[in-house]
């Protein structure tokens, strides 16, 4: 036990490892996504199918219920005048928002609400008061929690600390779905991010997200894939699906589709489903209802045709 006292880590036994991130390798392999693009009917399935991965956002503290309710209306009513669009996945909005966006989505909506938690952006607060926070925010209907992982303790080395707050509050969750976000931002380096990844997925994690959006940089290409190739192996482990959000940065339909070429061929066909994979990006639905007006117009429309919330 001395040795153990005596070598300055807090993982002396390995409990927390995780495999070596080849950086070289990975940030070739992501670069060849952005050499790729869809064409004709491909492209137009992948915008539909990223507008139905979309997180709907607003996380300001100037945020109202009429901001909120408008969201949730643009969430359900992405653009009247084009045909057979999908409603986004989901809108997340702050704890205290969560009542409002429970009475404004429809009845038969299947736009999920998701709450950011646990101290969100920062993640410096008290365990009790995330528990409360996240328990009251599915009380009051959320479907989803957005968690940050405490950084600090992570960056000390403290993956123990890390790991059980993430499986706390997944408890606190009562059946909600549970997003634990890395905000890889701050985390330094591709092995950092990868570790995470693992502590995140192995303590209940049912989606690993990037970022908070307040962090630059947010979500990058490298980054995502270092994430999804945690997915993937603990999938060939142990069968079960992990979902993945990567969120910030991503405005560009483009961008996007990029981003699912990357998922088919990193996890299958079967995470191509916001089941299983999210865009944590609102600015990004009006770049794709741009694209989808052209498709079917042949023409661009004027960016204000389309609401900012």
């Amino acid at each position: 036990m001395k040795n153990l006292k005596t070598n300055g880590s807090k993982d002396p036994l390995g409990l927390f490892s995780s495999p070596p991130v080849d950086q070289v390798g990975i940030t070739e392999r992501a670069k060849r996504f952005t050499t790729r693009s869809l064409k004709t009917d491909c492209k137009s399935d992948g915008l539909r199918m990223i507008l139905s991965m979309i997180d709907l956002t607003t996380l300001e503290g100037a945020d109202t219920p009429r901001k909120v309710r408008q969201l949730c209306y643009k969430a359900e009513h992405l653009h009247d005048s084009i045909p057979d669009l999908p409603s986004t996945a989901a809108v997340c909005v702050y704890p205290t928002l969560v009542k409002v966006a429970k009475d404004a989505l429809s009845e038969s909506s299947t736009v999920k609400i998701a709450s950011v938690a646990t101290a969100f952006p920062a993640g410096q607060g008290h365990l009790d008061h995330k528990l409360e926070e996240t328990r009251r925010a599915v009380e009051d209907g959320a479907d989803e929690i957005d968690m940050v992982i405490s950084r600090g303790k992570f960056l000390s080395g403290d993956y123990a600390y890390v790991s059980d707050e993430i499986a706390q509050v997944k408890e606190a969750c009562q059946g909600a779905r549970l997003k634990v976000i890395l905000e890889t931002g701050e985390l330094g380096t591709l092995d950092a991010v990868r570790r995470a990844s693992d502590i995140a997925i192995r303590s209940g994690a049912d989606f690993i997200k990037t970022s908070t959006g307040k962090i630059s940089p947010a979500a990058t290409l490298p980054i995502t894939l270092v994430m999804l190739l945690a997915i993937r192996d603990h999938y060939f482990a142990t069968g079960e699906m992990i979902g993945m959000k990567p969120a910030g940065g991503i405005s560009k339909s483009k961008l996007a589709l990029q981003y699912l070429l990357m998922v088919k061929e990193t996890l299958g066909d079967a995470w191509l489903d916001n089941e299983w994979f999210r865009f944590g990006a609102s600015s990004l639905a009006n770049d794709v209802l741009m694209q989808v007006a052209k498709q079917e117009e042949g023409v661009y429309q004027a960016a204000q045709y389309f609401s900012k919330d």
